[in-house]
């Protein structure tokens, strides 16, 4: 079957990086100097890896809406923090939040160049949909690979305030490309967000991406509707 549009994850699908410190270095010398010595750059360096272990478990729950950019810096960071270090933090949220989401290692998946070409050529309107703490991050790396244009929709946790396994976030993506959810195809890397996100959005196929990580592909426990349509190892297959 012909899909109406095929809709992608980002990480694990689109592009992948290996891990990396919760603390990346540049970012805690930025905070450090934004904050003008009001903490040492190991307090700073243990409040975003403490912070960043509390957001995966709050990110585990499957919330269904997204928290700003801003909750989360004030939720899982900043707690504790002097007012001379809070402040600055606050004024510069959404630059920070940019670091703390990009990977300077990140690399496109194997294929997907080749899939993305052969899609377009397929004239098959294409979209992202992703949870992510800045849109703006991975929209800049899909420009720097040159696949920016591709891609008709762009759809980031952040900016629609709702996250997957939210199924609205499928149907802002199909809204936008004027398509029937149940026309389209999903390829994604996680069963619990992924997978589960397509089934509720009654879309056509949900494909799952084998992903470098373990955890992304596990099932979710109790949750019967997670089988994918199909599994594939990167986007050749």
């Amino acid at each position: 079957m012909r899909p109406g549009a095929v809709l992608f994850d980002f990480g694990g699908v689109l592009a992948d990086a290996p891990p990396q410190r919760s603390a990346p270095p540049a970012l805690v010398l930025r905070i450090y100097n934004l904050a003008r010595g009001a903490l040492s750059p190991g307090e700073i360096q243990r409040s975003l890896t403490d912070g960043a272990a509390a957001w995966a478990r709050w990110r585990d729950e499957e919330w269904p809406d997204e928290l700003s950019q801003a909750d989360v810096w004030e939720r899982f960071v900043l707690p504790g923090w002097p007012p001379a270090a809070q402040v600055p933090v606050r004024g510069a949220v959404r630059h920070l939040s940019y670091d703390w989401a990009w990977r300077d290692n990140w690399e496109l998946r194997p294929g997907i160049p080749e899939a993305v070409h052969t899609i377009h050529d397929a004239d098959i309107p294409m979209a992202v949909v992703s949870n992510t703490l800045s849109g703006a991050a991975h929209r800049d790396f899909l420009k720097k690979t040159g696949l920016n244009p591709y891609f008709a929709v762009q759809i980031y946790s952040d900016e629609a305030g709702v996250r997957k396994p939210n199924p609205q976030m499928i149907w802002n993506a199909t809204d936008e490309l004027g398509i029937p959810p149940e026309s389209c195809w999903f390829v994604g890397d996680s069963r619990r967000r992924d997978v589960v996100c397509a089934r509720r959005a009654d879309v056509a196929r949900a494909i799952l991406m084998r992903s470098p990580a373990p955890t992304r592909n596990a099932n979710s426990t109790g949750r019967p509707p997670t089988t994918p349509s199909a599994t594939a190892t990167n986007s050749a297959t």
